[in-house]
């Protein structure tokens, strides 16, 4: 057998794991997932061997909502000698190897959590050794080369690591999955993270320089103290923020946001329609994507991104459900929408959602 190795947040290994179950079915590549709760992966054990390849080139990381990285796994390597672990990965990398495509980057990872945490230093110093003992034996490029293959090594303990591949098109570029950003001194919480890594991660650059251009107009539902309208100012987009709370001083002073003590369920925007609509409100998730979908068929907003708060339980397929309704409704449009849901790094028990107006017929159906 053969499998293919997902990293998460701890916590989220059945969601990634039903997740992949569900995702690996629909490419008819059958078997059966395995983890244990709170280690921050798991694996996905196909009945063909070469339907773990097959998974590692069609499911890529951008597509899925748990997975952090996936990686095609050829060789686990338990009991390894403290005193010569190269060697048996070495072996590995080399005897997996493929000669039809060049090794182009080199991974060496470990899990988001504690234990992850204190193989940090080590994966570091391993990464130096056997980077240089891959291009010594022609198994790595000289140049780094992200269009080429990607070896992983991930390490769940000092002496136990699983040995792997990734395609291009089918990786996150970030070390562990993770794409990590510095909090900005002047924000007023620390939930701006969410929204710029959305921006950064699940827009491509041109959809960026669409909806986030200056002099846009914003809808920031459930903004106090104002995390996600300080993105859109930083932008220097025009932002109606709507929160019963107050709405930071420093934002208020931009004079670019306008500060409206209302309810997000029923608020509806000043001139008619903006741009973007974002929102971040603690409110069950069938509730806020009909929200959200009100908005985009009545054409108030163009493009949508938003937080779904998910429960305790069942949460993939919650999420499976709310946006299913969602999508529903966008299919009867004339327009077309490029939907993405990701679990951000910067998320928490939410994943977010953007929802981006590729095409319209008419503000005035």
């Amino acid at each position: 057998m053969a499998s293919l190795l997902g990293y998460c947040r701890a916590g989220y290994e059945p969601d990634l794991a039903n997740e992949i179950t569900a995702r690996a079915a629909q490419l008819e590549c059958y078997g059966y997932p395995k983890f244990t709760t709170g280690e921050g992966f798991i694996t996905y054990e196909c009945y063909n061997p070469q339907d773990a390849d097959k998974l590692g080139r069609l499911l890529t990381v951008e597509s899925t909502i748990f997975a952090r990285q996936l990686v095609v796994i050829t060789t686990e390597l338990q009991g390894l000698d403290k005193q010569d672990r190269l060697a048996p990965v070495l072996e590995s990398i080399i005897g997996h190897d493929n000669p039809e495509m060049k090794n182009g980057v080199l991974y060496v990872e470990h899990a988001d959590t504690d234990a992850g945490k204190d193989l940090a230093k080590f994966c570091r110093k391993f990464t130096v050794v056997l980077r240089q003992a891959l291009r010594k034996n022609q198994c790595l490029t000289f140049k780094e080369q992200q269009n080429g293959r990607g070896i992983h090594v991930f390490f769940t303990d000092f002496d136990t690591c699983m040995v792997g591949y990734t395609y291009p098109q089918s990786r996150t570029l970030h070390a562990n999955g993770i794409y990590r950003l510095k909090f900005p001194a002047s924000a007023p919480s620390r939930s701006t993270l969410k929204l710029e890594e959305a921006i950064l991660t699940m827009l491509s650059p041109a959809q960026q320089e669409l909806v986030f251009r200056p002099g846009a107009r914003a809808v920031d539902l459930g903004a106090c103290p104002g995390g996600w309208t300080y993105q859109l100012v930083q932008r220097e987009m025009y932002v109606e923020a709507i929160d019963n709370g107050l709405i930071d001083d420093a934002l208020m002073a931009t004079g670019l946001v306008e500060h409206f003590a209302a309810d997000g369920f029923t608020y509806k925007p000043q001139f008619g329609r903006v741009d973007l609509l974002v929102c971040d409100m603690i409110e069950q998730p069938d509730r806020v994507a009909r929200l959200m979908g009100d908005w985009l068929v009545k054409k108030w907003a163009d493009h949508a991104i938003f937080n779904l708060k998910l429960p305790m339980k069942r949460r993939y397929e919650t999420v499976v459900e709310a946006m299913d309704d969602l999508q529903a409704r966008l299919h009867e449009l004339k327009d077309r929408f490029d939907v993405h849901l990701r679990h951000l790094y910067h998320d928490r028990d939410e994943i977010t959602v953007s929802v981006i107006r590729v095409s319209q017929n008419s503000y005035y159906n």
